[in-house]
């Protein structure tokens, strides 16, 4: 059956919009239609090859839409079904997952590799990250797709699969924000808006949000950020400031940029900690002096999907959708449809909004 998708013919080449050769679903596999998908910045990086992937490839790893079909053995989703696609799923057998790490499975991605589409001329395309949301419809393995949150409508339910998860798990599992505690948000996109709410929910006493466009500060505050401050090479000494000279306790650095993480890292107290979301090229280089490890006493860590098990996560972000306490329209900052989405990408270039969604 040919559906309309958003096609990455080669690395640096631009997305097309093209109908796709879509097969049924095979043996454990889901067919499902998409009510929406948002347009993260990791599908930017893997069109320029900061991330790479097998070519060509259907972009989109952050969408939710109904069950159309199943494969033979599939229970846990049945035809009619809302499901949230998971990019990341666990196999529960690698050393990772032994260890309760499950956002570092080190089988999460094989699907990217497998052909599961051809283009109209019979050429075999490859899911992305997994579900290949970014086209109308799409053949997921079972393992990829949740059932979405009761309470939770299912075009918002698209965020859940990528910038939620990424953002409070960020604060909630990697950083650990307690009650109290001052915390910077350095890049006000999707995941870092959805960050500041998390550090709100945990009940952070400062919340500084940091960027480099004046034109977020909105977005930023109504997430909850009690402070703007406009990245230069002063945001360190600006963030020290506004906390007794001290530093925040907690920096979370969602741009993945050097001088960013560098800033972040800055801009903590003495023994403070830094939670690195961003995904940064190999060209970027960050530099310690062996000294200041030891004299700061800081924490530096990465933090891959939030540090997140979708699967128990999901529950907990619905009861904050329910309650209020999370938003996720206020992430989005534009709606548009599947043509708009390379627009989206020089959106994203610029520095521009929080989170375009695909809505089908």
């Amino acid at each position: 059956m040919a559906v309309r998708a958003a096609v990455l013919p080669a690395v640096g080449s631009p997305l097309e919009i093209t109908g796709i050769d879509l097969p049924d679903p095979g043996p454990g596999q889901v067919r499902v239609r998409l009510a929406a998908a948002g347009v993260c910045h990791s599908d930017l990086s893997l069109s320029d090859g900061t991330m790479r992937v097998p070519v060509p490839a259907v972009l989109g790893h952050e969408g939710a839409g109904t069950v159309v079909a199943v494969g033979e053995g599939v229970t846990h989703v049945a035809p009619g079904d809302g499901v949230v696609l998971n990019w990341a799923p666990s196999c529960g057998a690698c050393h990772a997952c032994s260890l309760g790490e499950v956002w570092l499975c080190a089988n999460a991605l094989n699907g990217a590799a497998d052909v599961y589409a051809r283009t109209a001329e019979g050429t075999d395309l490859h899911p992305g990250l997994n579900v290949a949301a970014f086209a109308e419809e799409t053949v997921v393995s079972a393992a990829c797709v949740l059932p979405v949150p009761q309470g939770v409508p299912l075009i918002d339910a698209a965020l859940l699969g990528c910038a939620v998860l990424t953002g409070y798990g960020a604060v909630h599992h990697s950083a650990q924000v307690r009650p109290g505690e001052t915390v910077a948000v350095f890049g006000v996109g999707g995941v870092g808006l959805a960050a500041l709410q998390a550090a709100r929910i945990a009940g952070a006493s400062k919340i500084v949000a940091v960027d480099v466009s004046a034109e977020k500060e909105e977005l930023a505050r109504a997430a909850g950020a009690t402070d703007y401050v406009i990245a230069s090479e002063n945001t360190a000494r600006e963030i020290r400031a506004l906390t007794g000279k001290q530093g925040v306790d907690v920096a979370v650095e969602c741009a993945g940029r050097a001088v960013t993480i560098r800033t972040a890292w800055d801009s903590t107290r003495r023994g403070g900690r830094t939670t690195v979301v961003g995904i940064g090229g190999k060209d970027q280089q960050v530099t310690f002096n062996a000294l200041e490890i030891f004299h700061w006493g800081r924490t530096l860590s990465g933090c891959v999907y939030g540090n997140s098990n979708p699967a128990e996560d999901l529950p907990v972000l619905a009861e904050h959708v329910r309650a209020g306490r999370l938003d996720l329209s206020a992430l989005v900052t534009e709606r548009i449809s599947l043509e708009g989405i390379p627009a989206a990408f020089e959106n994203m270039l610029a520095g521009k909004g929080g989170r375009a969604l695909v809505v089908f």
